[in-house]
């Protein structure tokens, strides 16, 4: 890793010195010049400064023998040893990526009485499942789920890891880089893998206006974090293939310095994630009393409200409501979308959906590009149209 050095004798004035740096990084301490952790390595210093004051050393990259290095692990996220869907989308997105390569399909399954649930991910193309099964894993504590996962990836040497962006996914895999010093990237939206197995990992940036591309090439594993509904789950083969290895306990701390002194279960919510029927409302909305037309198209369709950013600025509706990169990922059966001019930002939580209708009066609107049926004209006059053609079918 390069390192910046101040050569404080090359100096003369320290003040217009330190008025280079645009980040602040630099400072004087004692009267010499140092470097704080604002520092970007942008080298203006550099190129601006006394020659020879500030100058940039290399540091040794460290490599990493890739070849001891082998498979494509999936973590699987559960409650109580019901699996979450977003493990199954992963493990179609790993069996894809291990094909490329040649290399197994890993699962690695942490929780109590799992040996079962386990049996049935075989049907989805793994190859092996190890499962780290005891009464210490009942709940979910990061102490001992994270001893569980190191001593996976110490035993197996899996190249890369991904775990679904949930509550649980989102704690333990910063975790578990940190232990291996690795890196980390979180909220993928493509996966891809090369010929040296250095995973290809990109997600939105700054705002969703550009796609980071993301390597680890110098750390193994490699760790990715992915929302649900962003991949697409395998169909379930009848006929189940792989094995289940109930792995040592030997070397896995299970004593927690978390104490679980109850568990009391939330009422259930209705997450727009799993809806079928999405009717989303934009900023074409101009009131927050206008969004009853849109709450009773839901109604009519047996669907769920959703909204953009907008609107969750104006205070109009739950954060959890919202589709977009900086909101959630959906992929209904249907989604109509009501004065949604249809950023990219926008586009990329929901452009998967089978059936897109879009209401804008705008016909440059982008939403457009991506609709599947596109309705030119203002959503007042639409909507309540559309809103009575749909009750005068159901009464016949």
């Amino acid at each position: 890793m390069a390192k910046l050095v101040i050569n404080n004798e090359k100096i003369c004035d320290k003040e217009a010195f330190i008025k280079i740096c645009p980040f602040g990084a630099l400072e004087i301490k004692d009267g010499t010049v140092d470097v704080n952790d604002a520092c970007k390595m942008c080298r203006l210093c550099v190129r601006k400064g006394p020659e020879g004051a500030a100058e940039v050393i290399e540091g040794q990259v460290k490599t990493i023998d890739k070849s001891a290095w082998k498979g494509i692990a999936v973590y699987v996220d559960h409650e109580d040893g019901e699996i979450h869907p977003v493990t199954l989308e992963l493990i179609g997105k790993a069996r894809e990526l291990a094909d490329k390569i040649n290399h197994p399909v890993y699962c690695i399954f942490v929780g109590a009485g799992i040996g079962d649930k386990a049996r049935e991910l075989l049907h989805y193309g793994v190859d092996n499942i190890y499962i780290y099964d005891h009464e210490a894993f009942k709940h979910f504590r990061i102490d001992v789920y994270t001893s569980a996962f190191e001593d996976f990836i110490k035993n197996i040497m899996p190249t890369a890891i991904l775990v679904g962006a949930t509550n649980v996914g989102r704690q333990l895999a910063p975790r578990v880089a940190a232990r291996f010093r690795t890196g980390l990237t979180a909220d993928c939206t493509v996966l891809d893998i090369r010929d040296n197995t250095d995973l290809v990992q990109i997600r939105p940036a700054f705002g969703g206006n550009i796609m980071a591309e993301i390597h680890t090439p110098n750390a193994r594993p490699q760790l990715a974090t992915v929302r649900y509904k962003v991949m697409n789950a395998p169909e379930r083969n009848s006929k189940a293939r792989g094995k289940v290895t109930v792995c040592d306990l030997s070397n896995v701390v299970l004593e927690s310095d978390i104490d679980v002194i109850d568990n009391v279960e939330k009422a259930r919510e209705k997450f727009i994630e799993n809806a079928d029927v999405l009717v989303v409302a934009g900023r074409g909305v101009k009131s927050q009393d206008d969004l009853n037309m849109i709450r009773e198209l839901a109604d009519l369709l047996g669907g769920e409200v959703a909204c953009t950013r907008p609107l969750i600025e104006l205070g109009w509706f739950d954060a959890k409501k919202q589709i977009g990169l900086s909101g959630r990922t959906v992929r209904p059966k249907l989604i109509i979308t009501c004065g949604v001019s249809g950023s990219v930002q926008f586009a990329a939580g929901m452009n998967n959906s089978e059936m897109i209708v879009a209401i804008n009066k705008d016909d440059k609107a982008p939403i457009f590009k991506i609709a599947h049926y596109g309705i030119v004209g203002d959503l007042y006059e639409i909507l309540p149209r559309l809103i009575a053609k749909i009750k005068a079918e159901k009464g016949a």
